[in-house]
């Protein structure tokens, strides 16, 4: 009996045992799920939201965008250069003449034609206001300018009151000529020959005729080609 009796004693002490082990672990189970449910199964922790928000984009962004494109796309690629202004040598983009009737032409101080310099200043005098602009680039590829390009800006102004844009003394033939002069010379089948050569880009970039040092600003065929450009109106290409 006595054997029984502590057989069935230790039986149930496991029996409550066991209880009392399932017992906590469901009373644990259940904290657990009571906090989960607490804290929110759905929430997204602040980091993870953020980096899903949507980027903000500047209201002017995209009217910046389109009025760079539209400038970049209304500039002759003839003219999409960068030089250096003459008085101070500062970069000045070409982009700014588009839609001008633009005469490029290369300069010197010491040469025959120097005296053209009066004709361009009062051709540029007369039509700048229809649109017309002239660009000059002194250049000693042909030995007849020495001088820096503070003498020149100076020689220019207190001999000829030269005051449409100059720009800093460059070469304009060969292989280290400046860009423009480069595709001025492709456009037109003519690069410069001496110094005074001219060349007349239409509104649009389109038109591009060149003229050798012997037509002077002056000259019927010159004029009467700078308005006819004048009087087209044309946008960038």
């Amino acid at each position: 009996m006595n054997q029984k009796a502590n057989y069935l004693l230790q039986r149930l002490r496991a029996v409550n045992y066991q209880t009392l082990v399932v017992g906590l672990f469901l009373s644990s189970t259940n904290i657990g799920l009571t906090s989960f449910a607490a804290t929110g199964a759905d929430t997204i922790p602040a980091t993870s939201a953020a980096s899903k928000a949507p980027t903000t984009v500047p209201a002017n962004a995209s009217a910046s965008n389109s009025a760079l494109g539209a400038q970049a796309s209304a500039c002759p690629k003839v003219l999409q250069h960068t030089v250096l202004r003459l008085q101070d040598e500062k970069p000045q983009a070409l982009c700014q003449y588009a839609g001008q009737v633009v005469v490029v032409v290369n300069t010197a101080s010491y040469c025959g034609f120097t005296s053209q310099y009066k004709g361009l200043e009062a051709l540029s005098a007369k039509y700048k206001d229809k649109g017309l602009v002239v660009l000059g680039f002194p250049s000693n590829d042909f030995s007849q300018e020495p001088d820096n390009n503070g003498k020149i800006a100076e020689f220019c102004e207190n001999t000829f009151g030269v005051k449409f844009p100059m720009f800093a003394k460059s070469t304009v033939k060969g292989p280290e000529a400046l860009p423009l002069f480069k595709q001025l010379a492709e456009r037109t089948g003519t690069a410069p020959r001496w110094n005074f050569y001219k060349y007349i880009i239409s509104r649009d970039g389109q038109t591009i005729k060149s003229y050798n040092s012997m037509t002077g600003p002056q000259d019927k065929s010159f004029v009467q080609e700078i308005e006819k450009q004048l009087a087209t109106k044309g946008s960038g290409a």
